[in-house]
């Protein structure tokens, strides 16, 4: 192993069966057929099982078995196929991908500002040919051309130069090898071609080849940006460390690695539990929602489980650790995810699969157009080598390489414009064959905050009073109460009772909130107002002897929820609905939304296991959500979406976000996908036509490097032209909708 690869040590798992598992970064990924060949090439190896390269994040995941394979060998056999690799650090490559993305900015610049003025210059000259213009003005324009041109291909085609020594080296051919070859070529050419006093010099040709290949390469580094790593995000939930009681009965911060099973931790009010466990003593509330979805705080006491990640309610817990560093249910989570996001990333566009033909092809077409002059046709080796340059350019991938990406840039602006935020490059094309929808429930189809939904009769003076009293507790249900009635004084003297309620006096009375027994409601009240509010919270407030009511707080439905179901179902779309919250209240939610397959209590995997089923009967799943419990379902599914109030965890699994309180962006992020998805395929269609048409006049020699550039452009120019008809599609549909 080299130098630095044994500081990796620390990054390889131990798995089951004797297999070692381990995450690495990978540069100098540009393409799917690079992911292609990394794939193939390691997985022929003896002793390694796996091997998957995910896209966004340049992350590779390997295991292998540790007794017939040393990972040396693998790192040896990534650099000889000519890619670095790090251990993976989510910074690290966040870093490293914000210095690409700088120098293909910088490069751009400089590209179109170059093409600009070579493009003035070049335009007097072409004047000047067809006019008056003498050998020494001319030469003069040219040598400022040079001037520009010749510093300008150094600097920004470096991206390209890298990537195709790289191939090279490694004995192979990718997109950017014959765009060096025909940049430098082009240069080289008309350098000799000023030398000479030639009418004709073609750096323009080059630069401008330049300027729309990184306008291309750029567009495409920015999609891929906007795909955010969970690994950054997840981290907020673990705790680094845990409170562990010692046997003289003291407390000290520990490290969770340094926890054992059997270990005792202390848990204080409002902390986050950072171990999986038992509860040995105390009794308390827990917040669950970012692990089951349920929004209720589940009460606590001995003998009662606990997870990592959940939040601790106003009670003191001591737990026996059942789990800390490892096997948690969070660490589970992260788990799934991951796996959930490998599967997805070989995922090819039609236009990376295109480009794994496209250098030999390119390569041969040139080589033969240039020995059939020369030889058959017995041309100048100079006129040769303009017609061999002209095939490599005027075949240059600007339109292929365009045709998805600029459809991409022009549906973001869309997605922005309906508050929809793409985290994919890809997600339009997998939005636009969505055949089944899964919705999440809590905080989904349902508003993501509890809220007042009944004050069960309540007088505004006292339902302002329980505001008032609402304030002094910390429980969720006060908390949604005290923002509905907009209440900022809260009473005097009030103390909050744990796990019961919040009590104190007003002009000589006592005053309570909390549960309905600590505020002595009947029974019978209660299953009445519980008939009357199914799938809410009811939360009781007494002042005196007198005056009683329960009040009802829960996550209710979005206002559009409905009208949104009914668009999707008038679509052709299947709807589910998955929770994990009980069976009464999903079941009534579905029922109010028209949702015939629902499912209750379900756990992160099953949720899996559920869109696995789907996708294995060949339906194209689209994943809804928002918990963290939902973060490797939507990485499972084919496309998903989150709403901006989800979890970072599940923000960065989805593929796109919707802002506000409406659902209707799922609706139209459907929509614009279909439309685009259209116009993305349009755009192949035209970039084939335009080569097959193309290619053959410029064999026969009927196109300048110039001309080829300009027809280069133009189709690049068509395609782009195309990707902006979306917008007026979109308009007219929604013309027609209203």
């Amino acid at each position: 192993m080299n130098a630095h690869t044994r500081d990796w040590e620390a990054f390889v798992t131990q798995k089951e069966d004797g297999k070692a598992h381990m995450e690495l970064a990978v540069d100098g990924i540009t393409c799917a057929a690079c992911i292609f060949e990394i794939e193939r090439e390691l997985l022929k190896e003896q002793g390694i099982s796996h091997a998957r390269v995910n896209m966004s994040s340049q992350r590779l995941s390997v295991d292998w078995d540790e007794a017939a394979y040393n990972p040396s060998r693998l790192v040896d056999l990534m650099e000889a196929l000519g890619y670095k690799v790090y251990p993976f650090d989510p910074a690290q490559v966040k870093a490293r991908g914000d210095r690409i993305g700088h120098e293909l900015l910088r490069s751009l610049a400089i590209s179109g500002f170059a093409a600009m003025n070579i493009m003035l210059l070049s335009i007097s000259v072409w004047s000047g040919n067809s006019s008056d213009i003498d050998m020494e003005t001319r030469a003069f324009f040219h040598w400022l051309s040079a001037l520009i041109a010749l510093p300008t291909v150094v600097y920004a085609g470096r991206p390209f130069y890298r990537s195709a020594l790289k191939a090279i080296k490694t004995g192979r051919l990718n997109m950017d090898v014959p765009i060096s070859i025909g940049v430098l070529l082009a240069t080289g050419l008309s350098v000799v071609q000023t030398v000479q006093h030639a009418r004709h010099a073609y750096f323009d040709s080059a630069v401008m080849l330049l300027f729309f290949l990184l306008a291309g390469r750029y567009l495409d580094h920015m999609m891929r940006r906007k795909t955010r790593s969970f690994a950054e995000n997840i981290a907020t939930l673990k705790a680094e460390s845990a409170a562990k009681i010692l046997p003289d009965g003291s407390t000290q911060e520990v490290p969770l690695s340094k926890l054992e099973a059997g270990d005792k931790v202390l848990v204080r009010a409002g902390e986050r539990v950072s171990v999986d466990g038992v509860v040995l003593e105390g009794q308390s509330e827990i917040d669950q929602s970012l692990v089951t979805g349920e929004t209720r705080l589940q009460p606590v006491s001995v003998g009662d489980n606990v997870f990592a990640g959940t939040l601790n309610g106003p009670g003191t817990l001591t737990l026996g650790v059942t789990a800390s560093a490892k096997g948690t249910l969070l660490d589970e989570v992260n788990r799934l995810l991951e796996t959930a996001l490998e599967g997805r990333s070989s995922y090819v566009q039609i236009a990376d699969r295109a480009s794994q033909l496209y250098a030999p092809v390119v390569h041969l077409a040139a080589l033969i157009t240039f020995l059939g002059w020369v030889f058959l046709m017995g041309a100048d080796w100079q006129y040769g080598l303009v017609i061999a340059i002209s095939v490599l350019i005027i075949t240059c991938p600007c339109a292929l390489g365009l045709a998805i990406p600029v459809v991409q840039v022009v549906a973001s602006g869309l997605f922005f414009r309906s508050r929809i935020l793409l985290n994919a490059g890809d997600a339009v094309e997998r939005l636009a064959n969505v055949k089944t929808i899964v919705f999440d429930k809590t905080g989904t189809v349902t508003l993501p905050q509890a809220t007042l939904g009944d004050a069960g009769g309540l007088s505004e003076a006292d339902l302002a009073l329980a505001g008032r009293l609402a304030l002094s507790s910390r429980h969720p249900l006060s908390q949604a109460l005290s923002k509905a009635t907009a209440q900022t004084q809260p009473i005097g003297g009030a103390s909050e009772v744990v796990g019961k309620g919040v009590q104190g006096q007003w002009d000589g009375e006592e005053i309570r909130l909390g549960s309905p027994s600590f505020c002595g409601i009947p029974q019978g009240a209660v299953e009445q107002r519980q008939k009357e509010q199914p799938g809410s919270s009811l939360l009781a407030f007494r002042r005196g002897a007198d005056v009683w009511a329960l009040l009802a707080i829960g996550q209710y439905l979005r206002q559009d929820a409905v009208e949104t179901m009914a668009a999707l179902r008038a679509r052709g779309y299947n709807l589910e609905l998955l929770s994990g919250d009980t069976a009464e209240a999903v079941g009534d939610v579905a029922a109010a939304l028209g949702i015939e397959r629902w499912q209750a209590a379900v756990k992160p995997q099953d949720k899996i296991a559920h869109i696995e089923h789907l996708k294995a009967q060949g339906h194209a799943v689209m994943m809804v959500g928002d918990g963290l419990n939902d973060a490797p379902a939507l990485a499972a599914a084919n496309v998903s979406m989150s709403p901006v109030s989800a979890v970072h965890v599940s923000q960065a699994a989805a593929d796109a976000m919707f802002l506000g309180d409406e659902l209707m962006p799922v609706v139209e992020a459907l929509d614009i996908a279909g439309k685009a998805h259209r116009l993305m395929q349009e755009n192949l269609g035209l970039s084939v036509i335009y080569n097959v048409i193309a290619v053959p006049i410029a064999v026969l020699g009927y196109v300048t490097p110039l001309v080829a550039a300009l027809a280069m452009s133009g189709s690049s120019i068509i395609v782009v032209l195309n990707a902006v008809r979306l917008q007026f599609m979109v308009k007219q549909a929604n013309k027609e909708s209203v």
